[in-house]
């Protein structure tokens, strides 16, 4: 009998530690979709951008990717975020897709321009960087070491 008394009490003590590192990740993860103003940009190639991806400043999260879809006449990808409120972009700022890591997500990374105007809510950013996948980054080094620029 106090074998099953000993198993409940430590089974219930690994229910509340996992309990509580759920929430502690929960917590830390930032894993909260951010409501503000939404705003477009246009790129020739995302990379593997997702609805949900995080939106950054400097590594900060200030936003996410809502939607990503193709504009079926230019065929470029059309990538929509969410930006946080509180975050005034200028209207020069510049619109990029990083990654992670090799293996890691991918991100949509702002570069604040220097324009003193705001962009606004249902705005698009003009100034777009595409995304470089490592094996377009791998080929240009093949392509300039064998002297193709010749």
């Amino acid at each position: 009998m106090g074998r099953n008394a000993v198993e409940t009490v430590l089974g219930a003590m690994v229910v509340l530690v996992a309990g509580m590192f759920v929430y502690f990740a929960y917590s830390t993860a930032q894993v909260k979709t951010i409501s503000g103003y939404e705003v477009r940009a246009n790129f020739f190639k995302v990379g593997g951008l997702t609805a949900g991806s995080d939106v950054r400043i400097n590594g900060i999260k200030v936003g996410t990717v809502s939607d990503v879809s193709l504009d079926t006449e230019t065929f470029d990808a059309v990538v929509t975020m969410m930006l946080s409120p509180d975050i005034q972009l200028p209207k020069d700022s510049i619109a990029g897709i990083g990654s992670e890591g090799i293996v890691g997500g991918k991100y949509l990374r702002l570069e604040p321009g220097s324009s003193s105007e705001p962009i606004g809510p249902g705005s698009q950013l003009t100034n777009t960087k595409d995304f470089r996948s490592l094996e377009d980054q791998v080929g240009e080094i093949i392509f300039l070491a064998t002297g193709g620029d010749k």
